[in-house]
């Protein structure tokens, strides 16, 4: 385990779980957070084993509030200050979303703001029947950044988006589901956790690259993705695949 103030990384492979613990606040994000995620993050991207990040809260019943608004109030008058932050949240962002290691949001109770960052950062997003999701800046008069606005449109599309960012207000679960902003709503994230780390994470990190690839304005192969498909063939896990597939068994992945 990995101990910090308010974020802690527990490493059990085949999955790897960083859980945001700052229930007096609601689990909102302080700067020094958002400069401890980026490690914590390639932290269990290079750990032996690990399939899965799920990222949680230590708390059930919470996910994360957003950024630290008192924080925010006393700082935001200090330029040096803002352009920290401002860097700190881009940074961890995109770090998150562009982790090789595929990863889960368990959002269990209120996901708001930079909170909701943090799971459209995330490949997958589970939702308790409890869990609410709202992006707020509009309340308070603040821009929510461009690399998080485009990872929620590229999730729900430019309508739902506005309606998002233009009124502030919070979705139910079902509401998220419905528009795409979740992918399941469940009790808990171990069904999809298990269908996920029982598959071949060769093929799982492959194909959140070339996912990522297609995101980012990528529309056909060079390469890079040439390589990644033949080289594919190469290794251990087709091997295991084909040789379950013939035995009709179920393959036990090892890489």
């Amino acid at each position: 385990m990995t101990d910090g103030p308010f974020l802690s990384l527990t490493v059990a492979p085949p999955l790897a779980r960083l859980r945001i613990d700052r229930a007096d606040k609601r689990n909102a994000f302080r700067q020094d957070m958002w400069e401890r995620l980026p490690g914590l993050v390639a932290d269990a991207s290079a750990a032996a084993g690990v399939r899965l990040l799920i990222l949680e809260s230590a708390t059930p019943g919470m996910f994360c509030a957003g950024a630290d608004i008192a924080e925010l109030l006393e700082r935001s008058g200090d330029p040096a200050w803002r352009a920290a932050n401002q860097a700190a949240i881009n940074r961890a962002q995109w770090e998150l979303t562009r982790a090789p290691l595929p990863s889960l949001a368990f959002v269990d109770g209120d996901c708001v703001g930079g909170g909701c960052g943090l799971a459209l950062a995330c490949d997958l997003r589970v939702a308790t029947p409890r869990a609410r999701f709202g992006i707020t800046p509009a309340k308070l008069g603040l821009v929510y950044p461009l690399h998080d606005t485009k990872l929620l449109v590229d999730l729900v599309g430019p309508a739902n988006a506005k309606r998002m960012l233009f009124t502030g207000q919070l979705l139910s679960a079902e509401d998220a589901l419905r528009i795409g902003l979740v992918d399941m709503i469940a009790d808990g994230p171990d069904a999809l956790a298990s269908a996920i780390t029982s598959a071949s994470p060769h093929s799982t990190r492959a194909a959140k690259a070339m996912i990522r690839r297609i995101l980012d304005g990528q529309a056909a192969d060079d390469d890079a993705t040439r390589t990644m498909f033949a080289d594919a063939f190469e290794g251990p896990d087709f091997a295991e695949g084909v040789r379950a597939f013939v035995e009709k068994r179920p393959p036990r992945f090892a890489s």
